[in-house]
């Protein structure tokens, strides 16, 4: 099972006053992750794929241990745990090779913008999701 691995920067305005990354700023770490996983890698060349829109239904998180502010990147690991006819759940987790910081998942679920509702997952986008499937979460920290 594949994951995909982002390398997410900290910046400066990320912290609060305790000097810890602000729990709000980790759902934005998740969504660059997410961005980056869904519409980044999309198969194909010009594929549609995930282009047309999606919706975030659900977020779970768990805080496991601070993140205080540094220069080098965080690694967020992405996988689907959970896939249906019209949303899929994302799996995350936050982590230097270490420790783990925060885990969490995601039901998204894919949308048409044009008729202003959900839609099923394409073919092409279910192909593309399963090499990244696993209902389990694993980690080290």
């Amino acid at each position: 099972m594949a994951r995909h691995l982002y390398s997410c920067p900290l910046r400066w305005s990320d912290m609060d006053a305790f000097g810890h990354v602000n729990n709000v700023v980790f759902l934005r770490y998740l969504e660059e992750a997410r961005i980056d996983f869904m519409f980044r890698l999309a198969p194909g060349d010009g594929s549609p794929s995930f282009s047309g829109g999606s919706v975030v239904a659900r977020h779970e998180i768990d805080y496991l241990r601070p993140l205080v502010h540094r220069h080098e990147p965080v690694t967020v690991e992405s996988w689907v745990t959970k896939m249906g006819a019209a949303s899929l759940t994302i799996a995350y987790e936050i982590k230097d090779p270490d420790v783990t910081y925060v885990r969490a998942s995601t039901v998204v679920v894919p949308f048409d913008l044009n008729e202003q509702r959900p839609r099923r997952i394409s073919d092409e986008e279910r192909s593309f999701l399963k090499e990244y499937m696993d209902d389990g979460m694993t980690s080290s920290g």
